[in-house]
This record gives structure tokens, sequence and C-alpha cells, in this order.
């Protein structure tokens, strides 16, 4: 199978440094999570079977779950600009589009992304992605290590150029595999952080990508959601 995209969270980030709407947070106020420990963490126990699109698109959040101050916002058309990356052979094996956002290359997913209006304007997205478990984990695996392996680097979507800052993060004791990087998409002088967490548990695969804070508050409640107890 082909991994020709991330997530959307990156989409969420690109948008911002290209239109210049700057979703800057501090770095320092990320979480001190660990990083992916390839072990199993504790916690119930979810089926191997993978789930169909509309299972998933009945779990994910809704601005009931979050709250008054969010709203979802319309999901847009595929943009299909140029990409181009400079300076990361790893991500330019994977496709130019894997830099730059859209989706994991899984059949089964779903996904919402919603506007906090209580700071100025943040973003947070949330995908969910089912298939078999090794499918699952060797997918995102590969992005993630390929995004982080390279420090700095700089794509180019139609003509704006973008540099991209990435920095691996811990990943949270949740699910039984998790991921979590920190990005900061540079463009116009502005710069937009973006704080991507994935936790697999069982066939399912969230992602929740925005603001580190919105980021850190909700994942815990999108997992739970994700996997309702039987």
């Amino acid at each position: 199978m082909r991994m020709r995209t991330i997530a959307t969270g990156l989409t969420v980030a690109a948008s911002f440094a290209i239109s210049g709407c700057s979703g800057t947070t501090a770095a320092g106020s990320t979480s001190p999570f660990g990083e992916l420990s390839g072990q199993p963490k504790a916690g119930p126990s979810a089926s191997s079977t993978p789930l169909s699109s509309s299972v998933l698109a009945g779990r994910l959040l809704a601005e009931a779950d979050l709250g008054q101050d969010y709203t979802r916002k319309p999901e847009k058309a595929a943009r299909h600009d140029d990409v181009t990356v400079i300076g990361c052979p790893a991500l330019e094996q994977l496709g130019g589009d894997a830099a730059a956002g859209g989706s994991l290359d899984f059949p089964n997913n779903a996904k919402a992304t919603f506007l906090y209006s209580g700071d100025t304007g943040s973003e947070i997205s949330e995908e969910l992605y089912s298939d078999t478990a090794p499918k699952l984990t060797d997918g995102t695996k590969r992005i993630f290590n390929a995004m982080t392996g390279c420090a700095v680097y700089q794509v180019v979507v139609g003509s704006k150029p973008i540099k991209i800052t990435t920095q691996k993060l811990a990943a949270p004791a949740l699910g039984d595999q998790a991921w979590s990087q920190l990005l900061t998409f540079t463009a116009g002088g502005q710069d937009s952080i973006v704080k991507q967490t994935a936790v697999r548990t069982g066939a399912v695969l969230l992602i929740v990508s925005g603001s580190p804070a919105l980021v850190d508050s909700h994942v815990e409640k999108a997992l739970a959601k994700a996997h309702p107890a039987s």
C-alpha cells in the first residue's frame, strides 16, 4: 500500500502558514509525553476486526463533546497543488504530498475539523482509521519516522515556500501504541505550531492535530469515544 500523505492536521497547519494566519503556541507548553515504546500500554482490550468508515464516523467527536466554543468546519474539496520537498530525502521517497498534508492511505476512515473560538481561531482535527493492527502500525510509524527524521526541511506548495521544523515528542501512555510530534510551519514571516498525536488501539488509529493545548485537552476524550465500552 502506498502511503501518499500524512494527516489532516498538517493540512490545517499548511493552510495557516500559506494564508498568514498564525496558530502559534509556545513549544514549552506541550506535555512531557514518552516516545513510541512499541509495547502495548495498559488499558481496555479492543477488537482486532477493522471497522467500516460509517462506524468510524459515528465515533468522531462532536461539538457537544467539546463544548460551546467549538464549531465544526465544513469539509473542503481536496486541493491538488504541486508539492515539492527540499532537504528531506525520506519524505521525498514517500511523495511530496506526505509533507504538506492530506490523509493516511487507509480505505476505512472518518475525519472532522473544529474551530475553537476561545483561542483566536485555533483549529483541532480528528481522524479515525481502521485496518489490521500491523498495517496501521507500519504505515503510521513510517510516516512519523520520515517526518521527524529531518529536523528542518522546506516544502513548496504551488509557488509558496514553507519552512518546516519538526520535533519528536514523547508519546502518551495510551492505547497499544502512540506517537507524537510538534511541527512549526514558517511562511510569510509567521509561525504556525501544530502538535500531532496518534494512538493505535486494536484495529483503530486515532490522530488528533492542532494547537498543542487543544490536542492535550481532547486526545483522551477522543480515544474514549473511538473505543466505547462494550
